[in-house]
């Protein structure tokens, strides 16, 4: 099926104002017929911040009008160009679903994964597809050829799905789980001292480094780049099947930061879509390198391989890993993977640097007038260096749930962190506008 690009945003009704220059725009197809899908091209993105007209991005969700959305860390709204995808191939899997699966399938899913590829400078080849981070999580570290008394290293901060998908692993394999703290306190991390802090743990058994980009439980963002750099030094002294593997938990970057997988240098990023990509509810990705793809294996058997039947009917081992065999097969929501290209095209017409300057922009503005409030204190750091678009916080007096229970009665959609010490968390993104930042503060500041 061969997707143009031209007219994208006009096309859905989705457009970008840049003083009196003409928008970018892409082509959607209306009625897309049983024929194998093209890799899509990547877009243009002209150099240089634009004008974008916010207000016309806000129109392409279905979000309730009279409430103030600030939880986009949790469950997307489709926008309206992966809404239009999902209910194209809906129509067309009601209409006649075996031949169109069978004519579709591959070539929609690798489609993806080059859209994928595309909006963090990978080729396609690199990335696998899953349903959620959980799948990506459990894949990998599953996956991951460890011997018995290797080490995987990660932190007392890391959430319930990286620690239980460690202890699994370790079980099976015979590796050892070690936790570190990341900090003291808070208030006082660095770039510096976060970095130092992981790699001055690494030691000769250590074979995995297991971290999250940006903690769900207080925003806190990693120096991914600079503990990746540092990691290669100490790779340089080891053979292949000793160097240290990176592998990030990296959901609440992907989609609003402005960062490909090359520059974060890990050699794997797992992430679902259904946040801030605002992709296809029940989709998720993994990148990896080419020496993360040599050291994992997959779990699940795959469908997308057009080798793995052979293999299977010959008897003869398919080799090494890749991402192509670590995308699981099975019957599943077909309509919803496929429509993953869309929500990736809409990232990248928008560009990725002008979506992590609106977050930023919005979570600085939300942490500032939080932090001027007497009754509250500021969790997440102030600085977009350490911190992406999680802000979370405490009032004085009131539980982590209270609080958004407040919210709630003011129709501000916020949400609690599900860890041991919990915190009240608004995520603005790229739907929200400035006003509704100072009705979320007015509501807070009440609260005193």
């Amino acid at each position: 099926m061969e997707i143009g690009r031209r007219s994208f945003l006009a096309g859905s009704g989705l457009a970008l104002a840049a003083g009196s220059a003409a928008a970018q725009s892409f082509e959607l197809p209306t009625a897309p017929d049983p024929s194998p899908a093209a890799e899509p091209a990547p877009p243009a993105t002209p150099p240089g911040p634009r004008a974008i007209d916010w207000r016309r991005i806000r129109a392409q969700f279905a979000l309730t009008p009279d409430w103030i959305d600030m939880s986009a860390m949790l469950i997307a709204s489709h926008p309206a160009p992966v809404r239009e995808a999902i209910e194209r191939h809906r129509r067309q899997l009601d209409a006649n679903p075996v031949v169109y699966l069978e004519a579709n399938n591959r070539s929609l899913q690798n489609r993806a994964r080059a859209a994928a590829g595309q909006y963090l400078g990978v080729p396609g080849e690199a990335v696998a597809l899953t349903d959620s981070t959980t799948m990506g999580a459990g894949l990998v570290y599953n996956g991951l050829r460890l011997r018995y008394g290797q080490e995987i290293l990660t932190t007392d901060q890391d959430y319930y799905v990286t620690h239980e998908s460690l202890r699994l692993a370790a079980l099976r394999t015979g590796a050892k789980v070690r936790k570190i703290s990341l900090f003291e306190d808070i208030r006082t991390v660095s770039e510096a001292g976060l970095t130092a802090r992981i790699t001055s743990q690494i030691g000769p058994q250590t074979r995995v480094v297991a971290l999250t980009w940006v903690h769900s439980s207080t925003g806190l963002k990693l120096p991914i780049p600079a503990i990746a750099a540092a990691i290669r030094s100490i790779n340089a002294a080891r053979g292949e099947a000793d160097r240290v593997l990176l592998c990030i938990d990296g959901v609440h970057g992907f989609g609003n930061q402005d960062v490909g997988f090359g520059e974060l240098g890990c050699d794997f990023l797992f992430a679902g879509c259904h946040k801030w990509l605002f992709g296809p509810r029940g989709t998720g990705v993994i990148y990896g390198s080419e020496s993360g793809w040599r050291a994992a294996l997959p779990t699940i058997p795959t469908f997308l391989d057009s080798s793995a039947y052979s293999h299977w009917i010959s008897g003869t081992d398919p080799g090494a890993g890749s991402a192509v065999r670590m995308t699981p097969g099975g019957f599943k929501a077909f309509e919803h993977l496929w429509a993953l290209t869309e929500a990736f095209w809409l990232h990248q017409s928008i560009g990725r640097a002008e979506v992590a300057r609106r977050t930023a922009e919005l979570a600085t503005q939300l942490k500032d007038g939080l932090a001027a409030m007497p009754h509250v204190t500021l969790v997440t750091p102030r600085s977009p260096r350490l911190s992406a678009g999680i802000v979370a916080f405490d009032v004085a007096g009131m539980s982590a749930q209270q609080v958004v229970s407040r919210l709630r009665e003011w129709k501000v959609i916020a949400s609690v962190a599900p860890y041991a010490r919990p915190h009240a968390r608004l995520t603005p993104s790229i739907r929200n506008f400035p006003h509704e930042i100072d009705f979320a503060l007015q509501a807070i500041r009440a609260m005193a």
